[in-house]
């Protein structure tokens, strides 16, 4: 299959074999719209070689990020049992609809504040004494 270049070169040819008369104005539309196409024709071609270029590096890429998150999901799982010292909470902040995390001890303060939109989120803490039971 003939790709997009050697199209319009054979429809060049074509063209150049009928041995119009170049003087004639629909012949110079004729050629200036093959000219216009050839200059396409060559522009694609060098977009479709800088597409595959990206395309290899993007897949180095991808190969090298893998290496990482092996190394480090390796790494994380090996201390996954160690204590990393203060609890974290998960919040959704009634505000902007963000899930937020505090840690345990920004909890001790009247209020904490969402990051995503600065909402002042207040926390009631007091505990059912049944459900410690």
């Amino acid at each position: 299959m003939m790709n997009l270049t050697e199209k319009v070169a054979y429809l060049k040819g074509l063209t150049e074999g009928l041995k119009l008369n170049e003087n004639d104005d629909t012949v110079k539309v004729i050629n200036a719209i093959i000219d216009v196409l050839d200059d396409m024709a060559l522009t694609v071609a060098d977009l479709d070689d800088e597409v595959e270029l990206i395309g290899a590096q993007l897949d180095e890429v991808d190969d090298d990020l893998a290496l990482l998150e092996d190394d480090f999901y390796e790494d994380w799982e090996d201390d996954e049992d160690e204590d990393y010292g203060e609890e974290m909470f998960e919040v959704v902040c009634p505000a902007c609809g963000e899930t937020v995390y505090f840690e345990d001890s920004t909890l001790d303060d009247d209020y904490v504040v969402c990051p995503a939109c600065g909402e002042k989120l207040e926390f009631d803490f007091e505990l059912d004494e049944d459900a410690d039971e």
